[in-house]
């Protein structure tokens, strides 16, 4: 059963931030560089702009994570663990909804891809022969029932603890849903969507099948689409796909959380209004640095959008 995204909708736009770092980086390091992230700075920032949900990654590709997960440690066995002992997102949860701006987060669908050690221990391997995106690469993509079991309880114990503190997640890297997902029998899309929501039946979530134009939506378990863009911004239908909220995510930097602000500020504001005119959400990626505050130059041009 969908969730109600009225609110998301009534939202019409928000923020999001790409808060990763290289596989490199030790545990002493990711520690470190977690307990110096500026909440209430951010916070501030975003309540300034007027933002009414924010987007953070828990993790990515390097295996560090921004907060303790227990379960994810006993079947990786990493020591020290790259998952962080600061709670990030729960202290973010708390100070954003002291502000009214919801907290919503981000996560792979697969293992961390520059970490062979978790990838081998989870039991994930990687869908194509060759790296994302090669020109058609041919597609080798499994099941992988006994890595998306680990994957949903180590989603499970994030879930639980952060209860209704989180209102949505966007799980990136569906690409093989076909393969992974589409089962009448766990684990499939159902048991997926069970375990983001277990601790927030309420929350919203998207499963991304990487940049697709028109935006499309890839399964009923879904609350609103993923709608990821990269270079080609389509025409918002109306509020609905399929059942599902509209709702795009690009970059307002040059790339995925890093650059300069590649559009004028006329186009920014333009394309929200249009989405938003059809009853569309958009989400705009930023960068943020290493204290988790965002640049001027992108604050202001989300101080443009929280005045529309």
């Amino acid at each position: 059963m969908k969730s109600n995204t009225d609110w998301f909708k009534d939202a019409k736009w928000g923020v999001f931030t790409h808060y990763l770092t290289g596989k490199e980086t030790t545990a002493e390091v990711w520690n470190s560089q977690i307990d110096n992230f500026n909440v209430d700075g951010l916070v501030e920032q975003l309540k300034a702009t007027g933002t009414p949900y924010y987007f953070i990654t828990i993790g990515q590709n390097s295996g560090h994570y921004c907060s303790p997960n227990d379960t994810y440690d006993s079947f990786v066995g990493i020591k020290p663990s790259k998952c962080s002992k600061r709670d990030l997102i729960m202290e973010l949860a708390d100070a954003l909804t002291k502000e009214g701006i919801r907290l919503m987060v981000y996560l792979p669908s697969g293992a961390p891809a520059a970490d062979p050690v978790a990838m081998e221990r989870l039991g994930w391997e990687w869908g194509y022969e060759g790296q994302w995106p090669s020109g058609g690469p041919k597609r080798t993509g499994k099941r992988l029932a006994e890595f998306q079991l680990k994957w949903e309880k180590i989603i499970r114990e994030w879930s639980l603890r952060w209860g209704n503190k989180v209102h949505g997640w966007w799980i990136d890297g569906c690409y093989f849903s076909d393969e992974m997902y589409r089962h009448d029998d766990p684990p499939n899309f159902k048991s997926f969507a069970y375990a983001l929501k277990v601790g927030n039946p309420e929350s919203i979530i998207a499963f991304n099948p990487g940049v697709k134009t028109p935006v499309i939506t890839l399964t009923e378990y879904e609350d609103y689409t993923a709608g990821e863009i990269s270079t080609i911004f389509p025409i918002c239908p109306n509020r609905w796909l399929n059942g599902t909220q509209y709702h795009i995510l690009s970059y307002l930097g040059e790339r995925w959380g890093h650059g300069e602000p590649r559009f004028v500020d006329e186009f920014v504001v333009g394309y929200t209004k249009d989405v938003n005119s059809k009853g569309g959400v958009v989400t705009w990626d930023v960068p943020i640095d290493i204290s988790g505050l965002i640049p001027q130059k992108f604050i202001d041009q989300l101080n443009l959008i929280g005045k529309i």
